[in-house]
């Protein structure tokens, strides 16, 4: 509670400095809460090779996918990384493993909050066959691309999955720890552009990002690959 007197000065400078004082500590507790996600897009698969909408649908890694995951693991070697985590589906579970293994860490851990989004109608096909086969929800998805198609899952509900399990993943480890989370193109953009308010542009398979979380909220997201 601010306290004031009438006669002016010095329950005035007490608010001040006591005001002065806390905003200092939190600044200084921020650093403290501190941890870093190195947040990064699983290997290519040959849904990806066929630009087809991959969504929930479980597709394995080619061995380009496996090749792209060991240069990722080359891209994180040195950082002082102490777990890897990934999405429950196989391309990203595969790809965290393979890193893993490179780079001694334990065995994986699973975040379904890292899931891809839901494309409903269209998983499967590509571009071209959703235009043909459904034009109307395709022109709708092509004009404003956080309408979904039926079946599948709203822009709001993915970012908000999105940044709950990125805060799990970072919060399961001691202040300071740096981590690896394997998830997806799509839900990778839409969590960054919810913290930045900009969305990137697609990401090619081995993308990586540095994230940055401050107890419970997010601080900068830095493009690393």
């Amino acid at each position: 509670m601010l306290l004031i007197d009438g006669g002016g000065g010095a329950a005035h400078a007490t608010s001040a400095r006591t005001a002065s004082g806390s905003a200092r500590d939190m600044a200084d507790m921020i650093p403290t809460m501190r941890r870093l996600v190195y947040l990064a897009r699983h290997g290519e698969t040959e849904w990806n090779r066929a630009g087809r909408w991959q969504g929930q649908t479980d597709i394995p890694l080619t061995d380009a996918g496996r090749e792209q995951a060991r240069a990722l693991a080359q891209a994180l070697r040195g950082r002082p990384l102490v777990a890897a985590w990934a999405s429950d589906l196989a391309r990203a579970r595969e790809t965290a493993e393979i890193v893993a293994g490179a780079l001694g860490l334990p065995p994986v851990a699973l975040e379904p909050g890292l899931r891809e989004r839901a494309y409903g109608l269209f998983e499967g096909l590509t571009r071209e066959e959703c235009e043909l086969r459904f034009p109307e929800e395709w022109a709708r998805h092509r004009e404003d691309p956080r309408r979904v198609p039926p079946g599948g899952e709203p822009h709001e509900r993915v970012v908000q999955r999105m940044r709950a399990g990125l805060r799990r993943v970072a919060l399961t480890h001691d202040v300071h720890a740096e981590v690896l989370a394997v998830s997806h193109g799509g839900a990778i953009r839409m969590l960054v552009a919810s913290i930045t308010g900009e969305l990137p542009p697609p990401l090619p398979n081995g993308a990586l990002f540095r994230v940055e979380v401050l107890g419970e909220d997010f601080g900068g997201v830095e493009r690393l690959g």
